[in-house]
């Protein structure tokens, strides 16, 4: 294996270390609502569990409401059972036709523990991005003991992972930096 692809296996890794954080982040609440609250949720329909985008349409109409349109009218029950059940801390009401759930506001205190649980995943994934650095210099390191190159291609390469490492911790503390933002405001 040539630095070359050592290198790109190592973006690609830290790339989805990255967006795992990015997705854990989108599942955070805020106090204001988003349909991505609900991407978890798993409804029980006709025996099989299936993802709640997958029996209706979800929507925000505005900023302290999902709205939750089930495309069967008797799936009403078991979406409101699913939200339930699904321990995002969110109480459905079922008015008959739509399946409203109301976000309440943040009080300082969930404020704060959101933040502390926001940073927790950003250093999960600092963690796993320098794991992905330390793999890549194990492999290049390997690849100059094999003789598949030389030792002033690997000492490029070792800078080449470190910048690289760098801009994707970077890609975490501004994903940070901008929830912990949107948590804050009141």
């Amino acid at each position: 294996m040539n630095a070359k692809d050592i290198l790109k296996n190592a973006d690609d890794r830290m790339k989805k270390a990255v967006e795992v954080v990015r997705e854990e982040l989108i599942r955070i609440r805020t106090g204001k609502a988003t349909t991505a609250l609900l991407d978890t949720v798993k409804v029980d329909y006709y025996g099989s569990m299936v993802p709640l985008k997958q029996v209706s349409n979800v929507s925000t109409p505005d900023v302290h409401t999902v709205s939750v349109q089930p495309w069967e009218k008797a799936m009403i029950g078991p979406i409101e059972k699913a939200i339930l059940g699904a321990n995002l801390g969110l109480n459905p009401i079922n008015d008959g036709n739509v399946v409203r759930v109301p976000i309440p506001p943040l009080n300082e205190e969930r404020r704060k523990e959101l933040v502390k649980l926001t940073k927790k995943f950003g250093e999960e994934g600092k963690v796993a991005i320098r794991n992905v650095r330390r793999d890549a210099i194990e492999h290049l390191k390997k690849a100059e003991k094999e003789e598949h190159m030389s030792e002033d291609d690997r000492k490029r390469a070792e800078v080449d992972a470190q910048k690289m490492t760098d801009k994707h911790i970077k890609e975490i503390d501004d994903l940070l930096a901008h929830k912990e933002k949107e948590i804050m405001e009141v």
